[in-house]
């Protein structure tokens, strides 16, 4: 029997129902900021970016902050997010028992969000267990996703190559950077009515079908 996959999660929307929450607290921050912007905005064009790369987007549409005013924003938003999710954040349905059946599997977060930000995450929705202290955050690594680099880091980190890897992310800049890795890449498909799968990966629509998936990888190969 070969050695099973390592599995590669990203957090947001994967494994914890955040993006909402996070949509909602920019969509309250950035506006004292002079950056117009609503919790539709980001589901529609931002999804899984780079908090800085959205910002300097909005900024080349509206006005231009300084670093100071930057961190500013970026420390009120962090602080509201963290408040949210500890006081509402739950794991995406079906999260907790995919998990579960997966157990023999090494796992791993890889996020491009903070460290501290992927571990209260994991806390206040009651998957910390599963990971333990396999965190691999962006902010830390100094790489952020579609670049591929950030899972193939993760992958080394864990001891496993590439090809033994399986990424779960359900955004396009992660399922990207996953199948750059050159790794097998599972899209959590949330919005299949306006979302593609990119060539390569293999979509699912719900997080209960997740471990038949990540089975009939390891059949395959």
């Amino acid at each position: 029997m070969s050695t099973p996959y390592c599995l590669l999660f990203d957090s947001d929307g994967t494994l914890v129902d955040s993006e909402i929450l996070l949509a909602q607290v920019m969509a309250e921050t950035l506006p004292r900021f002079g950056l117009p912007f609503t919790a539709e905005q980001y589901m529609a064009e931002f999804r899984g970016v780079r908090f800085l790369t959205i910002v300097l987007e909005l900024e080349s549409r509206h006005v231009t902050l300084d670093a100071t005013q930057r961190q500013q924003l970026e420390d009120r938003m962090r602080e509201r997010m963290e408040a949210r999710m500890r006081a509402e954040l739950q794991a995406i349905a079906g999260i907790p028992e995919a998990l579960a059946a997966l157990a023999h599997h090494p796992k791993a977060v890889v996020s491009n969000g903070p460290e501290r930000k992927i571990r209260c995450a994991m806390e206040s929705a009651d998957l910390a267990a599963h990971f333990g202290d396999n965190l691999f955050s962006a902010y830390s690594l100094g790489v952020w996703k579609p670049d591929p680099d950030l899972y193939r880091q993760a992958a080394a980190a864990m001891g496993h190559s590439p090809e033994r890897c399986v990424v779960i992310d359900d955004a396009d800049v992660g399922v990207m950077a996953g199948l750059e890795a050159g790794m097998q890449v599972i899209h959590l498909n949330h919005f299949p009515e306006r979302e593609a799968t990119p060539p390569g990966a293999i979509a699912i629509h719900h997080a209960r079908e997740l471990p038949a998936a990540i089975a009939r990888l390891g059949t395959a190969a």
